[in-house]
Protein backbone atom coordinates (compact mmCIF):
# COMPACT_ATOMS: atom_id res chain seq x y z
CA UNK A 1 0.00 0.00 0.00
CA UNK A 2 0.99 3.37 -0.13
CA UNK A 3 0.86 5.23 2.93
CA UNK A 4 2.44 8.06 4.11
CA UNK A 5 5.32 7.94 6.55
CA UNK A 6 2.99 9.51 9.30
CA UNK A 7 -0.58 8.62 10.13
CA UNK A 8 -2.80 8.97 12.56
CA UNK A 9 -3.39 6.53 15.35
CA UNK A 10 -6.88 6.96 17.31
CA UNK A 11 -6.77 4.96 20.12
CA UNK A 12 -8.49 6.80 23.04
CA UNK A 13 -9.63 9.38 20.72
CA UNK A 14 -13.10 10.51 21.53
CA UNK A 15 -13.30 13.94 19.90
CA UNK A 16 -14.17 13.93 15.99
CA UNK A 17 -12.79 17.22 15.92
CA UNK A 18 -9.38 15.76 16.20
CA UNK A 19 -10.15 13.57 12.95
CA UNK A 20 -11.47 16.36 11.22
CA UNK A 21 -8.31 18.79 12.48
CA UNK A 22 -5.69 16.02 11.64
CA UNK A 23 -7.16 16.19 8.11
CA UNK A 24 -7.08 19.33 7.44
CA UNK A 25 -3.07 19.30 8.52
CA UNK A 26 -2.68 16.77 5.75
CA UNK A 27 -3.32 13.55 6.94
CA UNK A 28 -4.22 11.15 4.86
CA UNK A 29 -4.09 7.60 7.22
CA UNK A 30 -6.53 7.16 9.92
CA UNK A 31 -6.13 4.03 12.12
CA UNK A 32 -8.87 2.86 14.40
CA UNK A 33 -10.08 -0.96 15.65
CA UNK A 34 -13.66 -2.38 16.74
CA UNK A 35 -11.91 -2.81 20.26
CA UNK A 36 -11.33 0.90 20.51
CA UNK A 37 -15.09 1.95 20.73
CA UNK A 38 -14.42 5.03 18.09
CA UNK A 39 -15.20 4.50 14.82
CA UNK A 40 -18.29 6.32 14.77
CA UNK A 41 -16.47 9.05 16.61
CA UNK A 42 -13.38 8.86 13.69
CA UNK A 43 -15.68 8.25 10.86
CA UNK A 44 -17.98 11.67 12.49
CA UNK A 45 -14.56 13.02 11.71
CA UNK A 46 -13.67 11.91 8.43
CA UNK A 47 -17.56 13.43 7.36
CA UNK A 48 -16.77 16.62 9.03
CA UNK A 49 -13.35 16.62 7.26
CA UNK A 50 -14.13 16.31 4.12
CA UNK A 51 -17.55 18.61 4.40
CA UNK A 52 -15.10 21.42 5.73
CA UNK A 53 -12.53 20.86 2.69
CA UNK A 54 -15.42 20.94 0.35
CA UNK A 55 -17.31 23.80 2.02
CA UNK A 56 -13.42 26.04 1.73
CA UNK A 57 -12.61 24.61 -2.21
CA UNK A 58 -13.96 23.35 -5.13
CA UNK A 59 -14.95 20.01 -4.00
CA UNK A 60 -18.09 18.19 -5.71
CA UNK A 61 -20.48 16.51 -3.29
CA UNK A 62 -22.81 13.79 -3.49
CA UNK A 63 -20.21 11.04 -3.88
CA UNK A 64 -17.93 9.51 -1.13
CA UNK A 65 -15.16 8.89 -3.63
CA UNK A 66 -15.74 13.05 -5.60
CA UNK A 67 -12.88 15.58 -5.25
CA UNK A 68 -13.68 17.61 -2.01
CA UNK A 69 -11.13 20.82 -2.27
CA UNK A 70 -8.09 20.05 -0.36
CA UNK A 71 -9.08 16.57 0.79
CA UNK A 72 -10.25 13.75 -1.29
CA UNK A 73 -11.70 10.93 0.16
CA UNK A 74 -9.97 8.76 -2.14
CA UNK A 75 -6.93 10.05 -0.90
CA UNK A 76 -7.51 8.63 2.87
CA UNK A 77 -6.88 5.26 3.77
CA UNK A 78 -9.63 4.31 6.61
CA UNK A 79 -8.29 1.58 8.37
CA UNK A 80 -9.56 -0.57 11.29
CA UNK A 81 -8.80 -4.06 12.71
CA UNK A 82 -11.48 -7.40 13.87
CA UNK A 83 -11.18 -8.28 17.06
CA UNK A 84 -10.29 -11.28 18.46
CA UNK A 85 -14.51 -12.47 18.99
CA UNK A 86 -14.97 -11.00 15.02
CA UNK A 87 -12.56 -13.61 13.42
CA UNK A 88 -14.73 -16.56 13.12
CA UNK A 89 -15.81 -17.31 9.66
CA UNK A 90 -19.27 -16.31 10.27
CA UNK A 91 -18.68 -13.15 11.58
CA UNK A 92 -16.23 -11.78 9.79
CA UNK A 93 -18.32 -10.18 7.22
CA UNK A 94 -21.02 -8.96 9.68
CA UNK A 95 -18.41 -7.09 11.82
CA UNK A 96 -16.99 -5.44 8.94
CA UNK A 97 -20.25 -4.38 8.10
CA UNK A 98 -21.03 -2.55 11.10
CA UNK A 99 -17.55 -1.35 11.53
CA UNK A 100 -17.80 0.63 7.89
CA UNK A 101 -21.08 1.87 9.00
CA UNK A 102 -19.95 3.42 12.14
CA UNK A 103 -17.45 4.98 9.84
CA UNK A 104 -19.71 5.94 7.28
CA UNK A 105 -17.65 4.39 4.44
CA UNK A 106 -19.03 2.61 1.15
CA UNK A 107 -15.35 0.63 1.82
CA UNK A 108 -13.06 -0.32 4.32
CA UNK A 109 -9.63 0.74 2.72
CA UNK A 110 -7.73 -1.81 4.96
CA UNK A 111 -9.18 -3.64 7.53
CA UNK A 112 -6.59 -6.10 9.86
CA UNK A 113 -6.90 -9.03 11.72
CA UNK A 114 -6.20 -7.63 15.04
CA UNK A 115 -4.71 -10.65 17.02
CA UNK A 116 -4.43 -13.80 16.00
CA UNK A 117 -6.09 -15.08 19.09
CA UNK A 118 -9.59 -16.14 20.19
CA UNK A 119 -11.83 -17.38 17.42
CA UNK A 120 -8.85 -16.64 14.92
CA UNK A 121 -7.93 -19.30 12.40
CA UNK A 122 -6.64 -18.94 9.10
CA UNK A 123 -8.23 -21.41 6.68
CA UNK A 124 -12.00 -19.95 8.19
CA UNK A 125 -10.83 -16.16 9.11
CA UNK A 126 -9.29 -15.57 6.11
CA UNK A 127 -11.19 -16.78 2.94
CA UNK A 128 -14.24 -14.30 4.91
CA UNK A 129 -12.00 -11.81 4.31
CA UNK A 130 -11.29 -12.57 0.96
CA UNK A 131 -14.84 -13.05 0.01
CA UNK A 132 -15.32 -9.11 1.84
CA UNK A 133 -12.70 -8.04 -0.87
CA UNK A 134 -14.67 -9.62 -3.85
CA UNK A 135 -17.63 -7.88 -2.59
CA UNK A 136 -15.97 -4.56 -2.57
CA UNK A 137 -16.36 -4.02 0.79
CA UNK A 138 -13.05 -3.96 2.01
CA UNK A 139 -10.31 -2.98 -0.67
CA UNK A 140 -7.21 -4.36 1.28
CA UNK A 141 -6.34 -7.07 3.88
CA UNK A 142 -3.96 -6.50 6.67
CA UNK A 143 -2.37 -8.62 10.10
CA UNK A 144 -1.70 -6.72 12.84
CA UNK A 145 0.86 -8.18 16.08
CA UNK A 146 1.90 -11.94 14.23
CA UNK A 147 4.87 -13.94 14.32
CA UNK A 148 6.53 -15.05 11.39
CA UNK A 149 4.98 -18.48 10.86
CA UNK A 150 2.12 -16.86 11.54
CA UNK A 151 2.34 -14.47 8.09
CA UNK A 152 3.63 -17.15 6.07
CA UNK A 153 0.29 -19.00 6.67
CA UNK A 154 -1.48 -15.61 6.31
CA UNK A 155 0.24 -15.14 2.90
CA UNK A 156 -0.09 -18.69 1.93
CA UNK A 157 -3.96 -18.76 2.78
CA UNK A 158 -4.89 -15.52 1.46
CA UNK A 159 -6.13 -14.95 -2.48
CA UNK A 160 -5.71 -11.70 -1.96
CA UNK A 161 -2.62 -10.33 -1.59
CA UNK A 162 -1.56 -9.33 2.27
CA UNK A 163 -1.15 -5.29 2.54
CA UNK A 164 0.10 -4.82 5.80
CA UNK A 165 1.46 -5.66 9.21
CA UNK A 166 0.72 -3.83 11.80
CA UNK A 167 3.43 -4.56 14.70
CA UNK A 168 4.57 -2.05 18.03
CA UNK A 169 7.80 -0.68 16.50
CA UNK A 170 9.94 1.96 18.84
CA UNK A 171 13.32 2.60 19.95
CA UNK A 172 12.89 0.15 23.22
CA UNK A 173 11.20 -2.58 20.72
CA UNK A 174 11.48 -3.68 17.68
CA UNK A 175 11.87 -6.98 15.75
CA UNK A 176 14.32 -6.63 12.90
CA UNK A 177 13.01 -9.81 10.96
CA UNK A 178 9.51 -8.54 10.60
CA UNK A 179 11.02 -6.11 8.76
CA UNK A 180 12.66 -8.52 6.15
CA UNK A 181 10.06 -10.47 6.06
CA UNK A 182 7.98 -7.66 4.99
CA UNK A 183 10.45 -6.43 2.49
CA UNK A 184 11.01 -9.84 1.05
CA UNK A 185 7.01 -10.32 0.50
CA UNK A 186 6.72 -6.45 -0.64
CA UNK A 187 3.60 -5.60 2.18
CA UNK A 188 4.13 -2.09 4.32
CA UNK A 189 5.10 -2.55 8.10
CA UNK A 190 2.87 -0.04 10.06
CA UNK A 191 4.26 0.80 13.42
CA UNK A 192 2.60 1.09 16.15
CA UNK A 193 3.62 3.36 19.66
CA UNK A 194 6.43 4.87 17.95
CA UNK A 195 6.89 6.83 20.82
CA UNK A 196 6.78 4.80 23.36
CA UNK A 197 4.32 5.49 25.19
CA UNK A 198 5.97 8.72 25.75
CA UNK A 199 8.98 6.97 27.16
CA UNK A 200 11.64 7.90 24.21
CA UNK A 201 12.22 11.00 25.42
CA UNK A 202 14.01 8.90 28.43
CA UNK A 203 16.13 7.02 26.08
CA UNK A 204 20.00 8.90 25.45
CA UNK A 205 20.46 8.13 22.26
CA UNK A 206 17.12 9.54 21.37
CA UNK A 207 17.59 12.81 23.60
CA UNK A 208 21.66 13.12 21.65
CA UNK A 209 20.47 12.55 18.72
CA UNK A 210 17.47 15.51 19.19
CA UNK A 211 19.83 17.87 20.91
CA UNK A 212 22.21 17.29 17.98
CA UNK A 213 19.55 18.14 15.52
CA UNK A 214 17.64 20.57 17.16
CA UNK A 215 14.46 18.44 17.27
CA UNK A 216 12.56 16.66 20.03
CA UNK A 217 13.14 13.27 20.85
CA UNK A 218 10.00 12.19 19.97
CA UNK A 219 10.59 13.55 15.97
CA UNK A 220 13.58 11.57 16.07
CA UNK A 221 11.53 8.54 17.04
CA UNK A 222 9.40 8.63 14.41
CA UNK A 223 12.19 10.06 12.00
CA UNK A 224 14.19 6.68 12.86
CA UNK A 225 11.34 4.59 12.40
CA UNK A 226 9.95 5.85 9.29
CA UNK A 227 13.92 5.36 8.04
CA UNK A 228 13.17 1.61 8.57
CA UNK A 229 11.76 0.55 4.85
CA UNK A 230 9.53 -0.48 4.16
CA UNK A 231 7.87 1.03 7.80
CA UNK A 232 5.24 3.71 8.33
CA UNK A 233 3.69 5.29 11.75
CA UNK A 234 0.31 6.42 13.24
CA UNK A 235 1.26 7.77 16.49
CA UNK A 236 -1.44 9.09 18.40
CA UNK A 237 -2.31 12.89 18.60
CA UNK A 238 -5.27 14.78 19.44
CA UNK A 239 -4.11 18.07 20.09
CA UNK A 240 -3.18 20.93 16.76
CA UNK A 241 0.21 21.27 18.07
CA UNK A 242 1.12 17.73 18.48
CA UNK A 243 -0.05 16.18 15.39
CA UNK A 244 1.46 19.27 13.45
CA UNK A 245 4.93 18.08 14.93
CA UNK A 246 4.18 14.37 14.10
CA UNK A 247 3.31 14.79 10.78
CA UNK A 248 6.35 17.59 10.55
CA UNK A 249 9.00 14.62 11.96
CA UNK A 250 8.69 13.17 8.28
CA UNK A 251 10.86 15.56 6.97
CA UNK A 252 13.74 15.02 9.56
CA UNK A 253 16.31 12.68 7.79
CA UNK A 254 18.65 10.86 10.02
CA UNK A 255 22.35 10.00 9.27
CA UNK A 256 23.48 6.24 9.57
CA UNK A 257 24.99 6.83 12.40
CA UNK A 258 22.37 8.52 14.15
CA UNK A 259 20.09 5.11 13.33
CA UNK A 260 22.79 2.37 14.18
CA UNK A 261 23.15 4.82 18.02
CA UNK A 262 19.32 4.06 18.29
CA UNK A 263 19.20 0.65 17.16
CA UNK A 264 22.21 -0.31 19.74
CA UNK A 265 19.78 1.01 22.30
CA UNK A 266 18.74 -2.19 24.44
CA UNK A 267 14.90 -3.46 24.05
CA UNK A 268 12.90 -5.84 25.07
CA UNK A 269 10.61 -3.12 26.50
CA UNK A 270 6.75 -4.41 24.81
CA UNK A 271 3.78 -2.32 25.76
CA UNK A 272 1.46 -4.37 24.50
CA UNK A 273 2.17 -8.05 24.72
CA UNK A 274 0.13 -10.98 24.42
Amino acid sequence: MDLPPVGLGTMGIDDPDAVATALALGYRHLDTARIYGNEAVVGEGLADGLAASDANGDGVAGGEDLARGGVRREDVTVATKLWIDDLAGDDVGPAARESADRLGVGAIDLLYVHRPRGDYGPEATLPALDRLVEEGLVRNVGVSNFELDQLDRAIEVLDAPLAAHQTELHPLFYKPELLEHAREHGYTVVAYSPLAGGRVSEIDAVIEVAEARDATPEAVAIAWATAKEPVVTIPKASSERHLRANLAAAELELTAEEIAAIDAVEREEELFPE
